[in-house]
This record gives structure tokens, sequence and C-alpha cells, in this order.
């Protein structure tokens, strides 16, 4: 199997970053905000089922992306420097408690959000589990 060398003929593990260090620190923030308005706006409009758009339900938006930003700000700081067994677990808990809380908004059955909330969660888990084990050497460290 051929496999790509870099300059000097040494193995290159990571493939080359195409993008500058301020576009990476710009994305660090970018990336949550965004889908903390897009979370918030969907939370909104599923509580308000359709009708008017009040006072009330756009600052229960605002807040929904305020929190759920701050939230993601947290898991993307904390994820990265646990075990990958924690590392799963916790972008599992993630998952399964935004996607619940979006779907108990509907108004329909909190044990069938809770359900779908711990598929979500099961399937992230295992998914980012099983990735964070292809990609890790023996001791835990990322290749």
């Amino acid at each position: 199997m051929a496999q790509a060398l870099a300059p000097g003929g040494t193995r290159r593990t990571h493939p080359p970053d195409v993008f500058s260090e301020r576009t990476h620190a710009v994305a660090r923030w970018a990336i949550p905000a965004v889908l903390g308005l897009v979370y918030g706006f969907w939370a909104a409009a599923n509580q308000r089922h359709g009708g008017p758009v009040t006072g009330w339900n756009l600052l229960f938006g605002w807040v929904t992306a305020i929190v759920f930003m701050l939230a993601m700000v947290g898991v993307l700081y904390l994820a990265p420097r646990l075990r990958r067994e924690l590392h799963a677990t916790l972008w599992a808990a993630f998952t399964g408690i935004a996607v619940g809380f979006l779907y108990a908004q509907t108004g329909d059955s909190v044990f069938t959000a809770l359900f779908i909330g711990l598929g979500c969660a099961a399937l992230v888990g295992v998914s980012l589990f099983y990735w964070c084990y292809t990609h890790e050497d023996a001791e835990g460290h990322r290749l």
C-alpha cells in the first residue's frame, strides 16, 4: 500500500492544514455562535407551534441560543482533554440533552422526548467512541 511521504522521507500523519491560525481562532467562536442561533430559533419555533412570534418567544429563543452556545464551547474545550470513553460520553450526553430538549418543545410526551434523546445519545456515543478508538494509539495519544 502506498503511503504519502512528506518532504524528507518522513510519513505524514495528518493532512496538511490549509487554513491560517486566524481562521481557526475565528471558527472556534463562530461555529458555536451560529449553531447556537440556529438551535435557539429552532427551539422557539417548536415552542410556538406555528403561532405568532411574541416577546416571550423571542426571549426564550435568545436564552436557549446563549445556553446552547456556552454549553457547546464548554464541551469543545473539555472533551479533547478527556480519555476516549469520557470524551464520547460527554458528546453523547450533550447531543442527547440537546435533541431531547428540542423534541420536548413540540408539546409531545416527555417520555417520547426522553427516548429520542437517549437514542441519539447512544448513536453519537458509540460512533464517537469508535472514531476515537481507531484514531488513538495503545496509550490513548491521538495519531
